[in-house]
């Protein structure tokens, strides 16, 4: 029996878009990791107990409905509140309304806290080579 690295994904908020997160379960899975989906509308206090119950490594949240700001605000210090500070945090989708340049929406959630940001229609294989390589 092999221990997998568990990782936590889900869709935060008030956000009810699903498919990029079956999507994202599947190459996760498909690269053997252990996911707890968690589906959608997830609030923050929920990743972050899903994370302590599982003794994930990372947690992905996704926000595509443009309220990722607002949603995604505090994910960071709720883990250090919870003792689980160094768990990588990533986060994808359209993040924001309306058009904002990328690198504007990256530096901001990077100063939340997040250790990678994704834009809108980033590839799988991009998550999965982020998670090999920062895992190590």
């Amino acid at each position: 029996m092999t221990n997998k690295v568990k990782v936590i994904l889900g869709v935060i908020g008030a956000d009810c878009h699903a498919v990029g997160n079956k999507i994202l379960n599947h190459a996760l899975t498909a690269a053997g990791y252990e996911v707890i989906n968690l589906g959608v509308l997830v609030p923050q206090e929920e990743f972050v107990n899903a994370a302590i119950e599982t003794d994930a490594k990372a947690i992905l949240v996704a926000s595509l409905y443009g309220h990722g700001e607002i949603d995604c605000r505090g994910l960071r210090d709720r883990c250090r509140e919870a003792g689980i500070e160094d768990i990588l945090l990533y986060v994808g989708g359209n993040l924001v309304v309306g058009k904002t340049d990328f690198k504007e929406v990256e530096e901001k959630f990077l100063a939340m806290g997040y250790d990678k940001v994704y834009e809108p229609g980033t590839l799988p294989d991009v998550v999965l080579a982020d998670l090999q390589a920062d895992l190590i």
